[in-house]
């Protein structure tokens, strides 16, 4: 069995102490003043010997894992996916490694999930809630766990999130709507207790009344996701094809537009001319579709970046809270 590389032999190789090289592999050269040239060398002959660190000793060394807990709600979902590749992206430019899961959108399993990951020892975690999960965020904040929350969060309970300002989101949607002249516009967002969702529903009526549209009681639906393309179907009959059927849908998720287009388009329904539509979340589906369907995109880098950067900081023992909205953007295609 070939004998593992260790410091001494890049030491030896380089020509100079195992300190130094020991400075050099753990990022510490500009704080130990090493030259950069004598760096360049040391890390070039670390990579021409395949050297590999020993993580376990560095971990009880340093008390860290170098490891981030992330757990998104549904990996099936392309933004979950997108939210995913980015936060590991950022995570490894500060020398972290992710391991992730994917809840479902179901609280318990969620809770296997950090129970698993806090058996791996991992550092914290970086979490896109399901419904009903408020005790597991009690408990990490119990057992000083640091965290940060993407995507969605919990009004009443403080504590770090990364996430949209989903109200001025859905707003401009619906006011862009508005503008371009629709007054019969109806909503299909899903059942859900979770706050993101519960403000662009508010935005949609706050919107409408700002502008003096009436809303038919009928115009809003709720899908439940277990049973999402059965409600669909039945809300968009009713929506579009009744007598007086809506001009314009605002739709609050990629998975619930992808299946509205899917029923117009077995309906040989035409957009905008029989109906308008706005998405939300971005989708490859939105630009395959043959009218570019608008959409409300959020910014998944910031987002990612935002969230990893607070969860370093609460790692690294600093407590101040992160609690970030930020604004997406109104992509205009052709559908409306």
């Amino acid at each position: 069995m070939k004998r593992k590389v260790s410091l001494k032999d890049i030491a030896q190789k380089v020509g100079v102490s195992t300190a130094l090289v020991s400075y050099v592999l753990n990022g510490q050269e500009k704080q130990k003043r090493v030259g950069e040239e004598i760096a360049q060398k040391i890390k070039q002959a670390a990579k021409e010997l395949n050297y590999q660190p020993n993580q376990i000793a560095k971990s009880l060394k340093s008390g860290k894992t170098h490891t981030l807990g992330l757990i998104v709600a549904d990996i099936a979902n392309p933004f979950s996916a997108n939210i995913a590749r980015i936060i590991e992206d950022e995570a490894k430019q500060h020398k972290y490694n992710v391991v992730f899961g994917s809840s479902d959108e179901n609280a318990e399993k969620a809770w296997d999930l950090i129970k698993v990951l806090l058996n791996r020892q991992i550092d914290g975690f970086i979490i896109a809630l399901a419904e009903n999960a408020e005790e597991q965020i009690q408990y990490l904040k119990e057992h000083h766990i640091p965290f940060v929350l993407i995507d969605r969060y919990f009004p009443e309970v403080q504590a770090s999130y990364v996430a949209l300002d989903n109200f001025k989101a859905a707003y401009d949607g619906v006011e862009h709507l508005i503008r371009k002249g629709y007054k019969r516009i109806g909503m299909i967002n899903f059942e859900s207790g979770l706050f993101h969702l519960q403000e662009r529903t508010r935005a949609y009526h706050q919107a409408l009344q700002d502008f003096n549209l009436s809303a038919e009681p009928g115009w809003y639906r709720e899908v439940n996701e277990d049973r999402l393309k059965d409600d669909m179907e039945q809300h968009l009959q009713q929506l579009l094809l009744s007598e007086e059927p809506v001009e314009a849908l605002f739709l609050a998720s990629n998975k619930i537009a992808i299946n509205g287009l899917k029923f117009i388009n077995e309906r040989k329904l035409r957009v905008p001319e029989d109906v308008a539509i706005i998405g939300f979340d971005e989708t490859d589906a939105y630009d395959l579709f043959y009218c570019p369907v608008t959409h409300i995109r959020q910014p998944m880098a910031e987002i990612g970046r935002n969230a990893v950067q607070a969860l370093l900081k609460l790692i690294d023992g600093d407590d101040t809270q992160t609690q970030l909205n930020l604004e997406a953007t109104l992509v205009v295609k052709s559908s409306c």
